[in-house]
């Protein structure tokens, strides 16, 4: 008898665990001794499609875009495409896009944000067409490979359809922050979507903060790498409104979309029928993730939709701040800010010919033929002179 009642006592003294422990109140569930069984299907990470999917997209609509933007047949005399052998698809010269791309006005004609178009011509479109163009071949490559670093990650933990959000709507506050401030120049690209995924990033570790080891040495990393990549946007042709836009959107979203369970939630969750628990975690996220979750959904809403006003309205937002400017140029003795007459010509049309001069270089060129030219025909000719 002895003995039985220390083998009682022994596995009675198995049985109870720690704070939040689980103990058997009906037959027990077959685990090892000392174990809770759960269910670690959450862990695993996803398959990522989305991210490749959006890339595909970007590389086609470049290759579309060259397509259309024809070279060879669109320079004017003196001028030659780079890598001619490409056909259709060769580049604009490099004096006029460094880039290796095609010419503003093909850009502008696929879709590019043009403020003036977005305004007084009621296509708003543009201001999702924009992120999904690319000023050349370098600029590309380097959304892209950004792109599949930090998007594939946040797929793969997230699921595509928050990261599928959080891209296309920082994408889209991207390009409403440069049409308040950029209104002189056309603008392209998937950075500020990009700049989204990073604001996602840091807001997603503040939120989560409790469950994250190392977090101090994350949260640095992670503020150089974004710090770093705005104060390249200071550069001149470098749309950094478009990123701040983008990353201040993602940094809401990541608030709302990202937000992880408490410690110790999921386990309980997953507890199978027949455990109970000591302690158990009653509320899914703590309260400060709630606090930022409502915070982050009201500013939001509230800048995406006073901001879309804004642009549809015409408000120039430099009016308002007139230090603004300098966070997406700083000028220097080595490069000026002030593109306003950079590609403006004057025209002149006379016996079946069109004349340019250039304001900003004074050069002066005369097109046969080409009176009747389009606008967009006049705006690539004058781009050319000019540069």
């Amino acid at each position: 008898m002895g003995g039985e009642s220390e083998d009682i006592e022994r596995k009675g003294s198995m049985g109870r665990r720690s704070s939040r422990g689980v103990h058997p109140v009906q037959e027990p569930f077959p685990v090892a001794p000392g174990q809770v069984a759960v269910d670690e299907s959450h862990l695993r990470k996803r398959y990522s499609w989305l991210i490749p999917l959006f890339l595909v997209a970007n590389v086609t609509m470049f290759v579309i875009v060259m397509y259309v933007n024809n070279c060879p047949r669109n320079i004017i005399p003196g001028k030659h495409c780079v890598v001619r052998f490409f056909g259709r698809l060769s580049f604009q010269p490099l004096s006029e896009n460094p880039l290796l791309g095609p010419s503003s006005t093909a850009l502008e004609d696929m879709g590019a944000l043009e403020v003036n178009k977005v305004v007084h011509d009621h296509q708003g479109w543009r201001l999702i067409t924009c992120v999904w163009l690319h000023a050349g071949v370098v600029h590309l490559l380097a959304n892209m490979l950004g792109l599949l670093f930090i998007g594939i990650r946040l797929e793969q933990e997230f699921g595509f359809l928050k990261i599928g959000i959080v891209y296309l709507l920082s994408g889209y506050g991207g390009s409403l922050l440069s049409a308040l401030f950029l209104q002189k120049t056309i603008s392209v690209g998937a950075s500020g979507a990009l700049f989204g995924l990073l604001g996602a990033m840091l807001s997603e570790l503040i939120t989560n903060w409790t469950i994250y080891a190392n977090k101090c040495a994350a949260l640095s990393t992670l503020v150089l790498i974004v710090a770093l990549n705005l104060g390249v946007g200071i550069l001149p042709h470098v749309d950094n409104f478009a990123h701040i836009g983008g990353f201040i959107s993602g940094f809401l979203l990541g608030f709302i979309l990202l937000v992880r369970p408490q410690l110790g939630w999921v386990d309980q969750a997953n507890i199978p029928p027949g455990y109970e628990v000591e302690s158990p975690i009653k509320s899914k996220h703590k309260a400060y993730q709630y606090i930022f979750w409502v915070m982050a959904l009201v500013v939001l809403i509230a800048w995406l939709a006073v901001a879309t006003v804004m642009v549809f309205r015409g408000v120039n937002a430099n009016d308002h701040c007139s230090w603004c400017h300098y966070l997406s140029c700083v000028p220097t003795s080595r490069w000026s800010c002030d593109d306003s007459n950079s590609m403006t010509c004057n025209t002149t049309i006379g016996n079946n010919s069109l004349i340019l001069t250039c304001q900003s270089n004074n050069k002066t060129q005369s097109f046969q033929g080409m009176a009747s030219e389009s606008d967009s025909r006049i705006s690539q000719l004058c781009a050319q002179l000019c540069t």
